[in-house]
């Protein structure tokens, strides 16, 4: 008899332990609560599987294609990679235009955008005023902006005249190789003032009494500002960085109105950006395989510049709440 009853006691055990890790019944409210979570998640789910990650699928199977939209896709392989990575000199030149427009775009941009947060923190009569005026720019649209810089930006144009008066010939900036990749920068300089904002938020959610200690500490305003201010606003200049990266290498719209004579690429080459050779490749040759592939590249491209500012973001920026 005592045999028997060891026998069933872990059975017995496993049972009781089963019924402890039974989730319990829902009941009719949170049911409802339920129902009601997808009912109102759903235009999100559809649109999300529909125009995002079903596009996506399709593109990674389309960059193993040779397909022209007209024909049926053949099946190449990774031919398209191997093409754009070891044949294909425009795509290694167009990856450079863009590094060279993003590694000057970006920190000019957030240097500008800490400038006139800093200046704009300052009490000065006006204050909103020029606030205003600074963020007034992000609200133009894009291609409005870039009309307006075209004709700047032409040879007889307003900037030209400028430099004239200081004796400065002015440069051909849009028919220059040379001089059309600052003359983006140039563009993309424009709308610091998004940027601007929100830096200019966070500079006034720092507490006052760090500022005071400080003064006691007898501390000049330009220390102030680099034991103070600066560490503070960290996140948000970390934030504006990884949004100014994404940003600016898949810059299109700029380059597309600007270039001259309906040439994308410049003259040379000089402005091919990584997107505008996709878009080329896509909708002026029809190679859409190519087109994806270089799209999946520039992917990659992009998270692995994302990942290393995460990984590096540990040294430089600064959170109030975390715990060293």
């Amino acid at each position: 008899m005592s045999n028997v009853v060891v026998d069933e006691a872990p059975g017995a055990a496993r049972e009781s332990r089963g019924a402890g890790r039974r989730r319990p019944k829902m009941s009719k409210r949170r049911r409802k609560e339920a129902l009601f979570f997808w009912l109102f998640i759903s235009p999100w789910l559809i649109g999300f599987v529909g125009f995002l990650l079903g596009p996506m699928i399709a593109s990674v199977y389309i960059s193993l294609t040779e397909w022209d939209s007209f024909t049926p896709p053949e099946w190449v392989g990774l031919d398209n990679y191997a093409k754009a990575l070891t044949e294909d000199p425009i795509f290694w030149k167009a990856l450079w235009n863009t590094f060279f427009y993003s590694a000057i775009s970006v920190p000019l941009g957030l240097i500008i955008g800490v400038w006139l947060a800093n200046l704009l923190n300052k009490r000065i009569r006006g204050r909103k005023l020029f606030r205003t005026f600074i963020y007034l720019p992000t609200l133009v649209p894009l291609v409005a902006t870039a009309m307006v810089f075209k004709m700047v930006l032409a040879p007889s144009g307003p900037l030209n005249d400028m430099l004239g008066w200081f004796g400065i010939d002015g440069p051909e900036w849009l028919l220059s190789t040379t001089w059309i990749k600052p003359a983006l920068v140039i563009l993309s300089v424009w709308g610091a003032g998004g940027a601007t904002v929100l830096l200019l938020s966070a500079m006034n959610g720092i507490p006052r009494e760090l500022y005071e200690a400080a003064e006691i500490d007898g501390a000049s305003p330009w220390r102030q500002f680099w034991s103070v201010t600066f560490p503070q606003i960290t996140p948000v200049i970390f934030f504006n960085l990884i949004m100014g990266l994404i940003g600016a290498f898949q810059i299109f719209s700029q380059v597309y109105i600007l270039a001259p004579g309906g040439n994308v690429g410049g003259p040379d080459n000089a402005s091919q950006m990584v997107v505008t050779l996709l878009f080329q490749e896509a909708f002026s040759f029809y190679h859409f395989g190519y087109a994806s592939a270089v799209a999946w590249l520039l992917f990659v491209v992009i998270l692995l510049l994302t990942l290393i500012a995460f990984r590096t973001a540990g040294k430089w920026v600064f959170y109030e709440t975390e715990v060293k």
